[in-house]
C-alpha cells in the first residue's frame, strides 16, 4: 500500500532577465541561483585574486552567490527571486 502520492505542480509563467548582457528565461518564483545554474552559469562572483566563485550553501550564509542586481551590490542570488527585466551581473571584489 502506498502512503504517499507525488504531487506535481504546473510550471509558472516565464520571466526574462539579463545576466552580463545575456538574456535568460526562467520560471517565476525561481531564485537567481536556480535560473543561472539552469542557464549554465558557473561563476557568480570573482575574488580579489580573480578566482571564480559559485554558490555553496544555497541558504544565504556563505555569500558565494553574491551578485549585482539592478545596481545593488552583494545581493545573495540564492535568496532572491527572478523578476521580469532584472539586470544581473557578477560581483567582482576589489
Amino acid at each position: 500500500m502506498v502512503h504517499w502520492e507525488r504531487k506535481t505542480k504546473p510550471r509558472s509563467e516565464l520571466v526574462r532577465f539579463t545576466f552580463e548582457g545575456r538574456e535568460i528565461t526562467a520560471y517565476e518564483g525561481e531564485t537567481l541561483v536556480t535560473a543561472l545554474l539552469a542557464a549554465g552559469v558557473t561563476a557568480f562572483s570573482i575574488t580579489r585574486e580573480g578566482d571564480p566563485r559559485m554558490p555553496l550553501c544555497n541558504m544565504g550564509t556563505c555569500f558565494d552567490c553574491a551578485l549585482i542586481v539592478d545596481g545593488q551590490l552583494l545581493v545573495r542570488g540564492c535568496l532572491t527571486d527572478v523578476v521580469e527585466g532584472q539586470c544581473v551581473s557578477r560581483y567582482r571584489a576589489s
